[in-house]
């Protein structure tokens, strides 16, 4: 295969509207709860990235039916949900590539079920941690075993799990996703304690798919055994994609650009909070609802940006976006 030259050159502006990528968290747990639940789940703006697509294989090898089919705007996808407890022991490992969010929510909603299975990754997700998942899994009556804390892990059947409160060491949305999903299926009450804000992606769309769920500060609590309910998803443009293009429009002189369908979840919003704190123009406008995530138009202008300090608090909710954050400084 011959190697790609790319040749790039000043912008004089940057004018119009786009559409970027869309969420890969949301698409992750679009994949995950609508396999889960009870109906058949439409899904809309899928991510179609490898990543996304290492979680739909994983649940297929499970025994759910996954169709891709082509809507008026694009690939739409149909789950026929198995309920809680419908998945099947998988025939082979399930690789999930280099997805650690697939692998670390996964494994949590495999940690409760009757049928051994083995997670497994490529070289690089070989070298990730994964002892901040399998302590608090272990915890709940887990049987885990790993290559001293790395994948694979080999997750042996589980006669049931039983709810726990976890303080949480780290701050890790795939922790606490792992541990809610894991709490699913198990008796009483599970509890996990944020040590810092992170995504909330799980315990909102848990709630649209009808499953109880109680936040309390930084205390997310659900009791296992209650159902999901099958649902609608449309899965908003990346916040994390945008922002590169949010800076492009803020530092190229005279332009003006709209990035439609942007998901503003509070806790993903931070590089914006950061940015008009920089002094850049950017309005929100059509702010609504899609499938309990808050979603709108962004429309940025080239702005005379200074510097600013940015807190701990403010890389919380702005982690990802760090990097495209220097470009504007």
């Amino acid at each position: 295969m011959s190697n790609l030259i790319f040749h790039t050159h000043p912008s004089q502006r940057l004018q119009g509207q786009l559409r970027v990528a869309s969420d890969k968290s949301i698409s992750h747990r679009s994949v995950i709860l609508g396999s889960i639940a009870n109906g058949n789940t439409r899904i809309e703006n899928l991510l179609e990235g490898e990543d996304v697509l290492a979680s739909i294989r994983a649940f297929q090898a499970m025994g759910v039916n996954i169709v891709r089919n082509i809507g008026e705007h694009g690939p739409v996808y149909t789950i026929d949900g198995v309920g809680l407890d419908g998945l099947r022991g998988p025939d082979q490992d399930l690789d999930m590539g280099n997805s650690g969010t697939a692998f670390r929510l996964i494994a949590g909603l495999l940690s409760s079920q009757q049928f051994a299975s083995t997670l497994t990754g490529d070289a690089s997700l070989s070298k990730r941690p994964m002892s901040r998942i399998i302590e608090p899994l272990t915890q709940m009556g887990a049987i885990i075993h790993s290559a001293e804390g790395r994948p694979p892990l080999s997750i042996k059947p589980c006669e049931g799990l039983a709810g726990i409160r976890f303080h949480s060491p780290v701050a890790s949305a795939q922790v606490k996703s792992a541990v809610l999903l894991a709490g699913l299926r198990a008796s009483g009450e599970t509890r996990f304690i944020e040590t810092a804000p992170t995504r909330d992606h799980t315990e909102t769309m848990l709630a649209g798919f009808g499953y109880p769920v109680s936040v309390s500060g930084a205390e997310i609590c659900l009791e296992g055994g209650h159902a999901l309910t099958a649902t609608h998803i449309q899965v908003p443009a990346d916040i994390s994609s945008a922002a590169f293009f949010v800076v492009a429009a803020l530092i190229v002189p005279d332009s003006r650009l709209q990035l439609n369908d942007v998901g503003m979840n509070p806790r993903r919003t931070g590089i914006l909070t950061i940015l008009r704190r920089m002094g850049a123009d950017i309005r929100i406008k059509n702010t609504r609802m899609q499938g309990g995530e808050e979603v709108a138009d962004l429309v940025v202008s080239s702005s005379e940006l200074a510097g600013c300090e940015i807190s701990g608090d403010d890389v919380a909710l702005a982690i990802d976006e760090i990097p495209v954050i220097c470009i504007a400084a």
